[in-house]
């Protein structure tokens, strides 16, 4: 069994300000160390339950906040960021046979995170056919796009309740919860805890049962922070200014709408 894993950070238990997610600042050792240990026990849990090779996609900020040799051996690590429009999810293909997320969060627009944000920090608002959008949506639209279930998902309470809406056969599991300017969290060995053995069990179930249907027609809305950023995005082909911040792009194919968001997220 081929497993495809990407990790964020702003979903993993504990981290409640912008400093724990940046490299170059002095809180964020501790918090990755977290990100490390819950990215160990989802691929332990992969393992026992009889996945053979696992790609994990180091997928928050540079893309260099994951250790190599702290992971197992039957694991390749992306790290850094290619300029595909998979994003979040590059390098994966048809030949996997389910995607887990970790260290997931709530999406920008969102009142469930104080880190709640999708992509980046000049996004207000991105809607795909009108539902608000979560860096989730977009991963799981790619998985589906390559025929891929997402099985398990790990991240903060409004992430998952999310995720029950979308789809409630994913095992979705919340490891804290935002509230105001603060979070609520689990320790951090019950977060592991419950992260191996949380995937090991989604991973023994039927995997096909969790494929979803891509819509068949892509309408995407992005309202950004600063009117200029609208005016700059809406001469991507194809795009065009609707609003002071706004700018909308529609089309039939989903890869269509990744290289859309590659370019004016």
């Amino acid at each position: 069994m081929k497993i495809y894993l990407s990790a964020d950070i702003e979903g993993v238990t504990g981290v409640t300000h912008w400093n724990e997610t940046d490299l170059e600042k002095a809180d964020y050792t501790p918090y990755r160390e977290q990100m490390i240990a819950e990215v160990n026990a989802a691929c332990e849990g992969a393992l026992a339950a009889g996945a053979s090779e696992i790609w994990v996609k180091d997928a928050h900020d540079s893309a260099r906040n994951l250790i190599p040799a702290r992971l197992p051996r039957q694991v390749r690590l992306v790290r850094g960021w290619s300029g595909h429009p998979f994003s979040m999810m590059q390098e994966l293909d048809s030949s996997f046979q389910a995607v887990v997320l970790i260290g997931y969060h709530s999406r920008a627009g969102a009142d469930t995170s104080p880190l709640a944000h999708t992509m980046n920090g000049s996004i207000h608002l991105l809607t795909i056919n009108q539902q608000e959008a979560s860096e989730f949506l977009i991963s799981a639209y790619t998985a589906a796009y390559q025929g891929v279930p997402v099985v398990f998902v790990s991240g903060d309470q409004g992430l998952c309740d999310e995720i029950a809406l979308f789809n409630p056969k994913i095992t979705a599991l919340a490891v804290k919860k935002g509230v105001g300017d603060s979070t609520i969290n689990l320790h951090p060995e019950t977060a592991i805890e419950q992260i191996r053995s949380g995937v090991s069990r989604a991973l023994q179930g039927d995997l096909g049962a969790l494929r979803i249907d891509l819509p068949d027609h892509f309408d995407l809305e992005i309202t950004y922070r600063q009117h200029m950023k609208a005016y700059e995005k809406g001469f991507y082909p194809g795009a065009r200014q609707v609003g002071p911040r706004t700018i909308r792009f529609e089309t039939e194919d989903y890869f269509e709408a990744l290289r859309f968001m590659l370019f004016t997220l």
